[in-house]
């Protein structure tokens, strides 16, 4: 199989030639487009998602080996969610070779954060299946790259750390209400706004509600800790 000159440069853009193209093909193919002569990228990010979770977990424990499990999982989770997976399939141009129905691609789908998440996941199963692990395991350290080594010591999630904070206060865990939502629906930005017992408050934009509900917390839990630094 000879692939386009669009997923030629893309294998240039990952540093991963396939000794079998189809692999490829197979990962950027969206179920919107699929046929029984053209299976779809589901199984492959099933896979993608295991690889990509076996190749931080043993990176993460051998860059840290005093850390605890309840340090190391905060750090896991920001490295392999959906978002992070997105956003290295930004880096690499993903978006501008997957094989999309037209309904897809007319909605916006190249941009898509879930859409690039799995594709990514898919594309690392695919390097598995061609290659092995170490290739796969290659690939995912070359494309996550600094994120791993920026990760922050203390990755908690945001929401979390800010109920954890409220309570040790002896406050009622932190609520989160939706402002708005903007935008055409294949880019939506949502506002949310975060408020604690004692009525503070702060509000964050993102483009899925649940990132808007971090930055929010985040951001609200910054000012508590500076001012009761």
């Amino acid at each position: 199989m000879k692939l386009a000159a669009d997923l030629i440069a893309f294998q240039g853009r990952v540093g991963h030639r396939f000794a079998n193209p189809e692999l490829l093909v197979r990962a950027v193919t969206h179920a919107s487009i699929s046929a029984p002569t053209r299976p779809d990228n589901q199984r492959l990010e099933f896979l993608g998602d295991r690889v990509l979770g076996l190749v931080m977990a043993e990176t993460l424990l051998a860059a840290d080996e005093g850390a605890a499990e309840g340090q190391l999982a905060p750090r896991f989770n920001a490295l392999v969610r959906k978002e992070t997976c997105a956003d290295v399939a930004r880096a690499v141009g993903l978006g501008d070779v997957l094989k999309l129905g037209r309904s897809e691609m007319m909605s916006g789908g190249r941009r898509k954060e879930a859409l690039l998440g799995d594709a990514m996941e898919a594309v690392i199963a695919a390097v598995y299946l061609d290659a092995g692990f170490e290739a796969a395991r290659a690939l995912v350290l070359r494309l996550w790259g600094g994120r791993i080594g920026a990760v922050e010591a203390d990755a908690r999630d945001a929401k979390t750390a800010l109920q954890e904070w409220a309570q040790a206060r002896g406050q009622t865990p932190p609520s989160y209400t939706a402002l708005g939502r903007e935008g055409p629906d294949h880019q939506p930005v949502f506002t949310v706004e975060v408020r604690l017992a004692s009525g503070e408050t702060e509000q964050a934009r993102a483009g899925t509600k649940r990132a808007a509900e971090q930055s929010a917390a985040k951001a609200l839990l910054a000012r508590m800790e500076g001012r009761n630094g």
